[in-house]
């Protein structure tokens, strides 16, 4: 069973103004780019994400978690929080 939604990853990647694709890392859910360049590679695949848990528990955990570094826009947190914890 896949541990995210690439469809609600691809939507929520489109409002903040970069695109997604099925990372080539093989520990991470998504590679992030902007402009046609990668910036990020977000998620691990060993864990649910909120795309498919819609558990409001553990958005909130997430949020908490990554408190910091999720504001600052560009940080693969960043990237995460607005793609796979919106």
């Amino acid at each position: 069973m896949p541990t995210y939604d690439l469809a609600i990853a691809k939507k929520n990647a489109a409002k903040i103004g970069v695109e997604v694709m099925p990372s080539k890392n093989k520990k991470k859910k998504l590679d992030v780019y902007k402009y046609g360049k990668k910036v990020a590679s977000i998620g691990s695949k060993y864990y649910y994400d909120y795309t498919i848990t819609r558990d409001k528990q553990k958005q909130k955990a997430y949020l908490a978690r990554f408190a910091k570094t999720r504001v600052k826009v560009g940080t693969p947190s960043y990237y995460a929080w607005k793609i796979l914890w919106a």
